[in-house]
């Protein structure tokens, strides 16, 4: 599959078909969960009323939420357009894709480093702790999003923790969602003074034999600027960039 029919899959695949259609957009509304706009089909003429009605939603819910952009996204004004109402852009990422199978490994950690998957409310713990030292800020809202998930539907998603002795130093989880091809890489980070050492590339390694036991085809992350490299370098190829832009009804 070459990259534009990659690009037409994972959004059929992942923007289209996970959430609820509403007018031109696509989104998804939970309560305690991910808010906000997958994907859109918006000219210069609808646009604006199409934000306009997707904040008054999410307003009347009193809910924060995120309208994904990506750079193949029409109109081409459309960030501006999104700025302009109201929402803030969170740093840009790359969208990148790549064959599970491709970068499916056994994981090789270092010396005295295990993995521990995160299957109950205490790996989830361990799992939080690793993302706050390794990203340097508290994540409550994704610890209780990630806790609903694990009792509501576990198998939606699979995640695992770098275990140095009894301290987590990193930890990510690949999402399974049903009716796709494409399994979703999230976290990776990794604390300070454990970078550099392979602790991400096992982690990927594993999640990556995790989809293709699932029966998963490909793998999609948005990357940031410190992992894109580590990743283009392991065979995913970059389909676009996406910004998150957040929209908060009290601000």
């Amino acid at each position: 599959m070459n990259r534009d029919e990659m690009l037409a899959a994972y959004d059929r695949q992942v923007r289209i078909s996970q959430g609820e259609r509403a007018g031109r957009v696509v989104r998804k509304a939970a309560e305690g969960g991910w808010n906000g706009i997958l994907w859109s089909d918006l000219d210069e003429d609808t646009a604006d009323p199409e934000i306009a009605a997707q904040v008054a939603y999410f307003t009347a819910l009193k809910r924060s939420f995120e309208w994904k952009l990506y750079s193949h996204d029409r109109p081409a004004d459309l960030a501006e357009r999104l700025s302009a109402a109201g929402f803030a852009a969170d740093p840009e990422e790359t969208l990148l894709a790549a064959e599970a199978a491709a970068i499916a490994a056994e994981p090789r950690l270092p010396e005295g480093v295990v993995l521990r998957p995160a299957e109950d409310p205490e790996g989830i713990e361990l799992l939080m702790e690793a993302h706050e030292q390794a990203f340097g800020m508290p994540a409550p809202g994704l610890r209780d999003q990630l806790l609903r998930r694990l009792a509501e539907r576990p198998e939606s998603m699979a995640a695992v923790v770098a275990m140095a002795g009894d301290r987590p130093i990193s930890g990510a989880r690949v999402d399974l969602d049903p009716d796709t091809e494409f399994a979703g890489l999230f976290g990776g980070g990794t604390v300070v003074g454990w970078r550099g050492r392979g602790v991400y590339r096992a982690l990927l390694a594993h999640r990556a034999r995790v989809a293709v036991e699932r029966g998963y085809r490909y793998l999609h992350v948005d990357a940031s600027d410190e992992s894109r490299p580590i990743l283009l370098r392991l065979g995913f190829e970059p389909l676009g960039t996406t910004t998150p832009y957040a929209y908060a009804p009290d601000a």
